[in-house]
């Protein structure tokens, strides 16, 4: 299994960065998690901290050195990860459970899956175009989807980020599973949270990510996104994997 990985989570323009991000790989299977505590709520960094760990702790459990079932996998973590972040409200009788989004990717003998919920996004790109992409759960992709507004306005609607689904909170996820997705050498798998890929178009982030190595590109285009965002910078994290028997080893 070959590929080169790179990641990197920046504070923005925040008092505190609330996102976290992990990988973990075997032999055979790699693990890819972003997760964005959710801001105006009880603490979201401890949300995107236990969402992360009980991810890497039941992948390093299961995967032996591969998961017998990679989407089922994602869909049993995540929810333990629900569920502990609501243990860990009740046992200290906090007012309110702390809320994250979460997009996490496996991949095992040459195919991605993922699984997300909330806006952080996965972007999967072959020759600079989209292969896959994660949809957002947000009110405003609903009224994009019901063709009630346009892209233009999507992008500047006062409730962009207003998330119906998330981890932790009081309702149940809504976790999405993607579609299982067989790599080439020099395919891209994208992990961010809305405050990467949020100040930037979709061309740009995607064609950044294709023109050189995750190591040259995750930079670049987190200086792109702090810039264009200025002052009002939230947290940004960005993960890149390209897959490929010429890549070096994961960095």
């Amino acid at each position: 299994m070959k590929f080169s990985i790179f990641q990197e989570s920046r504070i923005g323009r925040r008092k505190s960065n609330q996102d976290r991000l992990n990988y973990s790989y075997t032999r055979d299977a790699l693990l890819m998690v972003v997760a964005d505590g959710m801001g105006g709520h009880l603490m979201g960094e401890v949300a995107a901290q236990i969402a992360v760990d009980r991810l890497d702790e039941s992948f390093q459990r299961e995967a032996k050195p591969a998961l017998s079932d990679p989407l089922q996998f994602l869909s049993r973590a995540l929810t333990d990860a629900h569920h502990a972040i609501f243990n860990f409200a009740a046992e200290r009788f906090l007012p309110e459970v702390p809320r994250t989004t979460c997009v996490a990717c496996i991949v095992q003998h040459g195919v991605a899956y993922w699984t997300h919920v909330g806006d952080s996004r996965l972007y999967a790109i072959r020759a600079g175009k989209v292969l896959a992409q994660t949809r957002d759960h947000t009110r405003v992709q609903m009224l994009l989807e019901q063709g009630l507004i346009d892209a233009a306005s999507a992008a500047v609607h006062p409730a962009r980020h207003r998330i119906y689904s998330c981890l932790g909170g009081d309702l149940p996820p809504q976790l999405e599973p993607g579609s299982q997705t067989p790599l080439q050498s020099g395919d891209i798998i994208a992990l961010c949270t809305d405050g990467a890929w949020g100040p930037l178009l979709d061309d740009t982030l995607v064609r950044g990510l294709a023109e050189s190595t995750p190591m040259e590109t995750v930079p670049y285009l987190l200086d792109l996104a702090e810039a264009e965002a200025g002052v009002g910078s939230d947290n940004l994290t960005l993960m890149a994997m390209q897959w490929g028997d010429n890549s070096a080893m994961a960095q």
